[in-house]
This record gives C-alpha cells, structure tokens and sequence, in this order.
C-alpha cells in the first residue's frame, strides 16, 4: 500500500470511527432521549452564560431555522432553557438547565478520556508532532472548503 493510500484508509477510518463511536458512548440508557446531533448542541451551549441561538447556529454551521427544530426538542425534553432578551425581542437566549449540565459534563467526560488515552499512547516528543499534524488538517478543510473555526 503506498503512502496515500495508508493516509486515506487512516483517515477515512478515523472520522467514522470517532463519529460511531462517540455516539454510541455518549447515547447512554440515561441520555437515550437525546441524539448524537443533539450532544453538539449541549457543547455548543456550554455551561458558561446564556448564548443566542444566532451565536450557536454559528458554532454549530447551521441556519437559525434549522437549529429552533432541535431546540425545541431539547426545550420539551428539558436539557434547555429560552428566554427572549428584554432589550431586543429578537434575541433569544439558551442555557443549559441541570440537566443539560449533566448531559455536557457526560460529553466532555468521553473526550477527556480519548484525550488521556492518546496522549498515554505517545511520547513527549510524539504529542507536539501528533497536534501539528492535526492543526495542518483543519487548516486544510478550512482553507479549501470554508470551514469557520468554531473558536472565533
């Protein structure tokens, strides 16, 4: 198999796995109310102060029209809260209830553990390298297709 081709069967291997996988783990008997779509919505929330559904949709690369729809099922099932602002009607703010904390920290106890288990598997000097080849990839798929860093 030539370099390209391991590159390709890697990677194609690691996107569906970490998408199978984290939605399998994270769709727990005490969360099965709730998607895999539904847990990147929570994260997107964060337990922080009350977000806009516009800031959100923007996280999440979706329209507010597509995000309302799921937002109302979180709202129903009680992971959600939202208030309209009292300076603008138009704003509507999201928070997480008790819920929907619980449902985050369940979130981010799956990447906690993927985190210390790759780290555990690489040397100190593998970590730097293993983070720059990362970077370069998302670099990659913004660059060609646009992708907006969720952090900006």
């Amino acid at each position: 198999m030539t370099t390209d081709e391991t590159l390709n069967e890697l990677l194609v291997r690691l996107f569906k796995d970490i998408m199978e996988i984290e939605g399998r783990c994270l769709v727990t008997e005490e969360y099965r109310d709730i998607s895999y779509n539904d847990f990147h919505i929570i994260e997107a929330i964060g337990q922080k102060e009350p977000k806009s559904m516009t800031a959100i949709a923007k996280l999440m690369g979706v329209t507010t029209g597509t995000l309302t729809k799921a937002m109302d099922a979180l709202t129903e099932k009680g992971y959600v809260v939202r208030e309209r602002s009292k300076q603008d009607k138009r704003v509507v703010w999201v928070s997480l209830t008790g819920k929907g904390k619980g449902a985050h920290a369940h979130h981010e106890e799956f990447h906690r553990r993927m985190i210390a288990h790759v780290k555990g598997q690489l040397t100190e000097q593998e970590t730097p390298i293993l983070i720059y080849a990362l970077a370069k990839l998302i670099d990659y798929f913004q660059m060609i297709y646009g992708q907006e860093d969720a952090n900006e």
